[in-house]
């Protein structure tokens, strides 16, 4: 029993150490002495630009034929006028009209280009929402100190950045090393299909391949993570898949005062209640080690020894973060219900019903093994599950944070906001960026710009705006990443 004892104890010690040295070697993998950026001199009128580029209503949809397409002729024309060294010594081809690519030619032709890439199409403003913004969304009004207007976070606010970078630079006789490409996309959110996907084909027809490829996505989050009181830059190394799927059942219909046992309604929402109490297991691969491999180190002792070591406290990691619904997405394949479909009448009882599932996709998974596991799950014969909608995609490949472009990028955000800690993290969301994936093994998505919790909700919703402060910063960064590039 003593030996027993002793052994156990041995095999503690031996656990607590390891824990400890793992810990201990668990370094911080912030750039350091990193010089700061030089300054950028941003005039009044480039935040007027913005303005104006904030009044041109450049709402694109699904149905393209709902897409008033004068506004983008307009659009066009002001970055025409607004930026004429762009467009007098940059090659531009246009693609479906409005989908905009620009080549600055670089020094050395023997280094691989560079891809800085925005989009200038915008959602629209939900119908009966307009009364709760505090600023009409299409006045590109300038007041106290804030710009304001649908576009001003995504993505207007991306495109004039990088282009009035480029207009600074091309007035100081700056000439790039390597090629530079803007590709600058007018149907972003209403899949990208007419803009750059349609870019991203003809460059992989030309066969030109990417040093690296930069969109917008992660934000400095300035009210940190859980554990961090820093600002965190969150560069996107890869995105979730997409998939939308219809569950549907056939009832017998006829007068609700004799229903059945089970309705087609009553099918259709135990599915869909189901799916909902088995989610998809979580997982801490994908993006989620390579952030914490960055957040980690700056935590205090405690959690910095639960990142470290993930390998046995990996169950609490999960379950800590299950408990938020940003988190939670990060660690599995969502399911979502957003679409409800049965029934004209109280009193009738109908034939059919349907409701339909948004899923975004961890990496490791497809659209393919989501209808998979949702047919398993659900496992009734009376429920048909088909794929909704004509858009899905796979989750986009992993880029190496250990890649020199990564470090380039994460030097030049360093640089130009010294105070952040840098990290890279799987985007949430779609982006235009999943197009180029096959052009360059380093495809980042990041939006320069500092935002909280509550702003970031203004993305897609009332009230999008940008402090003045904050667009000069932009300029800064695409300025100075052009130089570092």
């Amino acid at each position: 029993m003593k030996r027993l004892l002793r052994l156990l104890l041995s095999a503690l010690l031996l656990l607590i150490v390891t824990l400890i040295l793992r810990t201990l070697f668990f370094t911080s993998r912030q750039l350091t002495n990193v010089p700061p950026a030089p300054a950028v001199a941003v005039s009044d009128s480039a935040v007027t630009r913005l303005a104006q580029a904030l009044r041109i209503r450049t709402v694109s949809y699904a149905d393209y034929s709902l897409t008033d397409t004068t506004q983008f002729d307009q659009f066009v024309r002001f970055l025409e006028r607004s930026y004429p060294l762009v467009h007098s010594r940059l090659k531009r081809e246009t693609f479906n009209q409005y989908g905009l690519l620009y080549q600055w030619p670089g020094r050395n032709p023997t280094l691989k280009p560079v891809l800085l890439m925005g989009h200038y199409d915008v959602v629209p403003v939900i119908q009966g929402t307009e009364r709760m913004w505090k600023r009409p969304p299409f006045a590109g009004l300038i007041e106290n100190g804030y710009i304001y207007g649908r576009g001003t976070l995504d993505d207007k606010t991306t495109v004039l950045g990088i282009l009035e970078a480029t207009e600074f630079l091309l007035q100081s006789g700056f000439q790039p090393e390597r090629t530079i490409y803007l590709a600058f996309g007018q149907d972003e959110e209403a899949s990208g299909n007419r803009g750059a996907r349609t870019i991203a084909n003809a460059l992989k027809s030309r066969n030109i391949t990417f040093d690296y490829v930069l969109d917008e996505g992660g934000t400095i989050k300035t009210d940190g993570m859980p554990g961090l009181t820093r600002p965190v830059a969150l560069v996107g190394i890869a995105e979730k898949g997409y998939v939308s799927l219809e569950l549907s059942a056939v009832g017998q219909g006829g007068h609700s005062s004799m229903p059945p046992p089970r309705t087609s309604i009553g099918l259709v929402a135990d599915a869909v209640a189901t799916l909902e109490k088995h989610p998809f297991p979580a997982r801490l691969d994908a993006g989620a080690n390579h952030l914490f491999s960055y957040i980690g180190p700056e935590m205090p002792f405690g959690q910095r020894l639960v990142f470290a070591n993930r390998w046995l406290f990996s169950p609490i990691v999960k379950n800590i973060l299950a408990g938020a619904n940003s988190s939670n997405a990060m660690i599995r394949t969502t399911t979502a219900p957003t679409i409800f479909q049965a029934g004209v009448k109280d009193n009738v009882l109908p034939i059919d019903a349907k409701a339909i599932l948004n899923f975004r996709i961890l990496p490791g998974e497809t659209p393919t093994s989501v209808i998979e596991r949702v047919r398993e799950v659900i496992d009734n014969e009376a429920i048909t599950v088909t794929e909704f909608g004509q858009f899905s995609s796979s989750p986009s490949p992993l880029s190496d944070p250990n890649a020199p472009a990564f470090q380039r990028l994460h030097q030049t955000i360093r640089s130009v906001f010294p105070e952040v800690i840098v990290a890279p993290y799987l985007m949430l969301g779609a982006t235009d960026a999943r197009y180029f994936t096959g052009l360059s093994p380093n495809v980042y998505r990041f939006l320069p710009t500092r935002l909280n919790d509550e702003e970031i909700k203004s993305i897609h919703g009332t009230n999008e705006r940008i402090s003045i402060s904050d667009y000069k910063k932009i300029i800064q960064f695409y300025a100075t990443l052009i130089r570092n590039s």
